[in-house]
């Protein structure tokens, strides 16, 4: 994901009193509270959609409410995705959903019948960080569309440029399938993919959104000119995410559209070959490449953060790949970078809860903060580092032999499965030598 979206400043605005104080507190507090007050949650069972109010925009997205023991949860419906949230706890009339492995929550409360209102909170953002929410129960489309209008056909790859409003732009590649229940796929980018987007495409508009927890994305799109053609060809629109975050992007179709290399991108320095790191493990004691652990072995270091979606999707690959293959002379060594705001006991807790929940069975270490130039600083044999999540991998001499930027997610199909191919094509070469 380019980390420019995850440094937006965010700006403080009137909303919801329920969602002011409920960034008055950690989740955890929420939590104290509910233990001592009973209340009935307002979550019903059945499908909802909820709406994000930001930026003059609405970002929708859809869940699901349930009952296992007793206690509701919530799945969150990106596309195919389902994001299971069972950290839910009610006091007085406010109900507090925690989303995941994120320091963030929804927190809500009922607004009549089968209607909720509150807000989704970001604890670590530095700053408050509010984004109004409203959530109607029942099944409804994400996006509404007009009826007996031509629609126009989005389906198929694209070459994207994104242009962000300092005029810096980027490469992508959009690929979209599309069907008579709406359009669903995403955005590749050398520093990642913007995960399981869905929506509709109506006339000539194409409507995207996606929200896990961390970011919620929204991308508008249109065919300039005529509505005639079956097909689009052009595009231009729109990509807003969570409070600030604003780009325009522009494409044509093409078939044969691709990124740069994702391993060519950065590499060592001059004259070096070997990583020299220690930083503190999230168990106690410290994590360094020249233990005898990882001596005569193939390692792989993954550069990650807990507030980050697209390291989700690679931790939920590495882990049970290293669980199948450990036994094969390989380690993985995940070193962490945080949020500015955090201290180091805050950081370590949010690991250890992404260690548990993802069942992460290699070691996590706290290396720095979640900037790209200060996490260069705590690797300084590389050249730099350009995106979270990166991969190192590291043959059985100790010697650095690739550096993979970003990770292409499930939710990029097959270019998922052929990263992943390459990743054990890789591996497979290191520990044959």
């Amino acid at each position: 994901m380019p980390v420019a979206f995850f440094w937006r400043k965010a700006i403080a605005g009137a909303t919801l009193a329920l969602a002011a104080a409920a960034c008055q507190s950690n989740p955890e507090t929420a939590e104290t509270n509910a233990a001592t007050t009973a209340a009935a949650s307002p979550l019903t069972a059945g499908t909802w959609r909820g709406v994000l109010a930001t930026q003059d925009q609405q970002i929708p997205f859809l869940f699901d409410v349930a009952t296992d023991d007793g206690q509701p949860t919530v799945t969150l419906r990106n596309g195919e995705e389902r994001l299971k949230l069972d950290e839910i706890t009610t006091a007085g009339d406010s109900t507090t959903i925690k989303l995941g492995v994120f320091d963030a929550a929804l927190v809500v409360r009922a607004a009549g019948e089968g209607k909720l209102t509150g807000a989704w909170v970001k604890y670590d953002a530095g700053k408050p960080y509010r984004v109004p929410l409203t959530a109607e129960k029942g099944a409804q489309p994400l996006f509404p569309v007009m009826a007996d209008q031509k629609v126009l056909s989005f389906d198929g790859t694209w070459k994207v440029s994104f242009k962000d409003d300092t005029g810096n732009t980027y490469p992508a590649v959009g690929v979209f399938t599309q069907t008579p229940a709406g359009v669903t796929g995403t955005f590749l980018t050398t520093t990642g993919d913007y995960r399981y987007l869905s929506g509709q495409a109506d006339g000539n508009q194409l409507m995207l959104s996606t929200f896990d927890g961390s970011h919620g994305f929204l991308f508008t799109g249109r065919q300039p000119g005529s509505t005639t053609p079956d097909n689009a060809t052009r595009l231009e629109g729109d990509f807003y995410s969570g409070l600030t975050g604003h780009e325009t992007w522009t494409a044509v179709k093409d078939a044969n559209a691709k990124l740069p290399d994702a391993s060519a991108l950065t590499g060592m320095k001059s004259g070096q070959k070997k990583l020299d790191f220690s930083f503190p493990g999230i168990e106690g004691g410290t994590v360094s490449i020249t233990d005898p652990k990882y001596k005569g072995k193939v390692v792989v270091v993954q550069l990650l953060g807990s507030w980050c979606p697209n390291c989700m999707d690679e931790t939920n690959f590495l882990a049970p790949w290293y669980a199948q293959n450990k036994q094969r002379g390989v380690e993985i060594i995940g070193l962490g970078y945080e949020r500015a705001s955090d201290d180091e006991a805050t950081a370590k807790r949010k690991l250890t809860k992404m260690k548990q929940r993802l069942n992460v069975g290699y070691d996590l270490a706290l290396a720095g903060t979640a900037d790209k130039d200060a996490a260069g600083q705590t690797l300084p044999q590389v050249q730099k580092v350009l995106a979270f999540p990166t991969i190192i991998f590291i043959d059985k001499k100790g010697e650095v032999r690739k550096i993979h930027t970003g990770f292409s997610g499930p939710g990029t199909g097959q270019y998922y499965a052929q990263q992943n191919a390459e990743f054990n094509k890789t591996m497979d070469q290191l520990l044959a030598e």
